[in-house]
């Protein structure tokens, strides 16, 4: 006897995948059905009795109820991380001072007082049993908060080593960097030989990276086309009120707020076809068909986001609208009925290359050239154009060489210009860092304060809430810039990885009142794992860590990973216009009533400058901006905040004219809706 397929009756041949097409399109057809019904049903989904009211109301004191336990385990468990660094920060201070009190009485043997000697002694035995007291409570705390970040699942921030170098950030550090290829590694090498041979303008580029690793994380220049449905976007969330209607907690059923989500992400949709194609329009609004229109809906989102990254400054509040409503269509609720995503890899020049086989050319020497930013500052008229030229000819060489049948020139052009754009962000970005942080070691000694100049801080003194003599507020300052710095080097990477947790399929976020009105929190794993990474890099650069090295993102504070982004977006507008007016001063002074000012205000121009100066290494970096230690202080965020804070004052300095000579206008960087 014949045997028949397991399930099937012998002898009857089906085939299987007209049976799963029928399926599909019997799901769809379902799925569209239902989300019809919806989008013409009036109201948002209302109904239900009042004791269904009543349940949900309780449901949402329940859900803020949980968030605020979870907001107190979080600070609990930030407490005692500060608290174990605060005590491995003693014992290195303890362990300090017993190492010279060992060396007084080294001098003091043979040569001193027998008296001498006796209290030298003393003082010995008292500071290293201060010291072992000291170690064993800082490995307690330490125990203590890793274990609690065990059993909450938080990662715990790396602890100081006693004699200060830092070795938890020291491991971190290897351990980011084993995550590194090997060709990646041979890169950074070949990467610095071929820097020191470039000229000015090519020395920019940072060294670390390669452009194999960059290029991932590099989106492409936009095309005129991508132009038109960018601006055809941006029109249609300038107007749109998504958050406004979708985050709010007066809704009375789960199931009512995804109709008010799918009522306006649809509306969105239906605007941007009937504005791109009337016809098209007409019929998506009668038929309810938007999975006919699927890859428009992907392509004019995916244009705004890469657009958004390559241009922080614009976008400023249509963004925000835009990621959250992808954000929801990710929800499988809302893609059940939607039967499709809104949500597509961003197009990058790593990606575009590697579909095109055109990987190799990012590896060409040539590279550096031909996406170098060209400095004109200092230099002559005919050396600027001799730069422009080679750069120019560097780009026709490498269109050349690797154009084929797959890859135009075009292409290649496209991705050599996206580059070359990344590079023009990292000079408007990182260098207003490296500038501060020039005038930092150029205008005070890291050891000795000047009087008149010390940047010391102490409690309770100019709204100060951190203690810190001259040289431990200098190191403070100078770990944070360099911490800024590494930051905006890596900021493209940074948003790639902030959009995939935002964006993930199946993210669960709760919309919580944080102190801050409503916010989405949301834990945001890539991007607290790479935010780590740099932060290990600083610490294994700079030996010793003054302060917190706690990270919040996830929390009250710092709620999910676009917040985290919009936070540090603000790094190079609040320190451009103070490099600026420093810079500006010496300009001013040309003019004899401005110079008369100058001197007789502060005693000249360098005197000018490090009064600015001082205060702001004082005051941006003391803690302030809020009334406890969770939102403010020592930690990684808690610096920004900080300076925040200073930049909400400058009208009350005595230097504020001067800011006002140089044409200083604001912190904020122009029109809010630019």
């Amino acid at each position: 006897g014949q045997r028949g397929t397991p399930g099937r009756t012998p002898g009857i041949h089906r085939h299987p995948e007209p049976e799963r097409r029928s399926r599909a399109a019997a799901a769809s057809t379902m799925a569209a059905g239902e989300l019809s019904r919806l989008l013409d049903q009036d109201g948002d989904g209302a109904g239900g009795d009042e004791a269904a009211e009543r349940m949900e109301r309780a449901e949402i004191a329940r859900a803020q109820a949980e968030s605020d336990a979870a907001e107190g385990e979080r600070r609990l468990q930030v407490a005692r991380q500060q608290f174990a660094e605060y005590a491995q920060s003693k014992a290195t201070e303890a362990a300090g001072l017993g190492s010279m009190i060992r060396d007084l009485l080294a001098a003091c043997d043979g040569v001193g007082s027998a008296e001498l000697t006796k209290k030298v002694l003393e003082i010995k035995e008292t500071m290293d049993a201060a010291e072992a007291e000291a170690r064993a409570m800082a490995s307690d705390a330490s125990k203590d908060a890793k274990k609690a970040a065990g059993d909450t699942g938080v990662d715990a921030a790396p602890m100081e080593t006693a004699n200060g170098a830092g070795g938890g950030a020291l491991a971190a550090a290897a351990a980011a960097a084993d995550d590194l290829d090997d060709g990646a590694a041979e890169a950074m090498d070949e990467d610095g030989a071929q820097l020191a041979a470039l000229d000015a303008a090519a020395a920019d580029l940072d060294p670390s990276m390669n452009f194999v690793e960059r290029a991932k994380y590099i989106p492409l220049r936009l095309d005129m086309d991508e132009r038109k449905l960018l601006r055809l976007l941006e029109a249609a969330l300038h107007v749109s009120e998504y958050t406004d209607k979708v985050d709010v907690l007066t809704f009375r059923s789960k199931t009512q707020r995804i109709t008010k989500q799918l009522k306006e992400i649809c509306a969105i949709m239906c605007g941007l076809v009937v504005a791109t194609d009337y016809r098209a329009g007409q019929e998506l609004i009668k038929d309810k068909d938007f999975e006919h229109n699927a890859q428009f809906f992907q392509r004019i989102f995916e244009i705004g986001r890469r657009h958004k990254v390559m241009n922080p400054e614009k976008m400023r509040s249509e963004y925000g609208k835009m990621i959250y409503l992808l954000q929801d269509s990710q929800m499988a609720d809302v893609q059940e009925l939607l039967n499709f995503k809104l949500v597509k890899p961003m197009r990058t020049a790593h990606a575009l290359l590697a579909e095109k086989n055109g990987l190799p050319m990012l590896r060409d020497g040539l590279m550096h050239q031909a996406t170098a930013e060209i400095m004109h500052e200092g230099k002559p008229r005919i050396q600027v154009q001799r730069e422009i030229k080679a750069k120019e000819k560097a780009r026709e060489h490498l269109s050349r060489r690797y154009s084929h049948a797959d890859l135009s020139s075009e292409e290649i052009l496209s991705v050599l210009y996206s580059i070359s754009d990344n590079n023009a962000y990292l000079r408007f970005n990182r260098d207003p860092v490296d500038r501060m942080i020039d005038f930092l070691e150029r205008y005070f000694d890291p050891k000795t304060p000047e009087p008149g100049f010390s940047l010391g801080i102490t409690m309770g003194m100019g709204g100060a809430r951190l203690s810190h003599n001259h040289e431990r507020q200098y190191t403070y300052v100078m770990q944070s810039m360099m911490l800024w710095r590494e930051v905006s080097n890596d900021m493209f990477k940074l948003w790639y990885l902030a959009e995939g947790d935002l964006l993930r399929e199946g993210g669960y976020y709760q919309l919580t009142n944080t102190g801050q009105g409503l916010n989405r929190v949301q834990s945001a794993p890539q991007t607290n794992k790479a935010i780590h990474q740099v932060l290990a890099r600083c610490q294994a650069k700079l030996g010793h860590w003054v302060g917190s090295s706690v990270v919040h993102l996830g929390d009250h504070n710092v709620p999910n990973a676009l917040m985290f982004i919009d936070k540090y977006t603000q790094v190079p507008r609040i320190l451009n216009p103070v490099a600026l007016v420093v810079q500006r001063v010496e300009e001013l002074c040309e003019d004899e009533g401005l110079r008369q000012y100058v001197e007789s205000t502060f005693g000249g121009v360098d005197e000018c400058r490090k009064t600015i100066l001082a205060d702001f290494f004082r005051h941006a970096f003391d803690g302030s901006g809020a009334d406890n230690f969770f939102d403010a202080g020592s930690c990684i965020d808690g610096r920004l905040t900080s300076a925040w804070n200073w930049c909400s004052k400058i009208e009350k300095k005595s230097y504020y004219p001067v800011f006002s000579l140089a044409g200083f206008t604001g912190f904020d960087g122009g029109d809010f809706r630019s």
